[in-house]
């Protein structure tokens, strides 16, 4: 059974390789990283890590059996009780409720480990799915969202109080 587990240095190969094997996948719907983002992935990882340990940010994994990454969960801008969250999970497993089921086990983890009573999550207008999984997690549109959040795409703003369940 897959499990959620706090980014760390370990995870650095399998984060690498699922952001590889799933560029193509994640770039119909979000905006592509770019060559930079996989030519500085060590230095990019360790800044992650750093930003972790400063308690700015919270970054999780959702592990397989196999050590293989499913996907990634990440609490940012963490300040005043609150925080954005931004998710992504691998193609071969997109649809089955796996990003809807971590989604919302992070909405525990945020309020119990890290202290928030609020989460944020923009999508874009032609993500239906990420809209799907939101809306199943206890999260409501709060308004636009600025396009360049979004790679360029306009899209919707929503939250959820972590102090009601969905």
């Amino acid at each position: 059974m897959p499990e959620l587990q706090q980014l760390d240095a370990g995870h650095a190969p399998a984060v690498l390789a699922f952001e590889l094997a799933n560029r193509a996948y994640f770039t119909a719907s979000i905006s592509d990283r770019g060559d930079a983002y996989f030519e500085q992935f060590a230095d990019r990882y360790r800044a992650l890590l750093a930003e972790q340990e400063a308690g700015l940010c919270a970054f999780y994994v959702l592990v397989a059996e196999d050590g293989s990454v499913l996907g990634r969960f990440n609490l940012y801008d963490l300040k005043d009780g609150s925080a954005d969250l931004g998710y992504r999970v691998a193609q071969q497993v997109a649809g089955r409720g796996v990003a809807t089921a971590t989604v919302r086990e992070l909405c525990g983890l945020a309020a119990a480990r890290h202290g928030l009573r609020t989460l944020r999550a923009a999508t874009a207008h032609t993500n239906a799915a990420s809209q799907r999984v939101l809306a199943k997690a206890g999260f409501v549109p709060v308004g636009p969202a600025d396009p360049a959040e979004l790679g360029g795409k306009p899209g919707t703003w929503h939250q959820r109080d972590l102090g009601r369940r969905p």
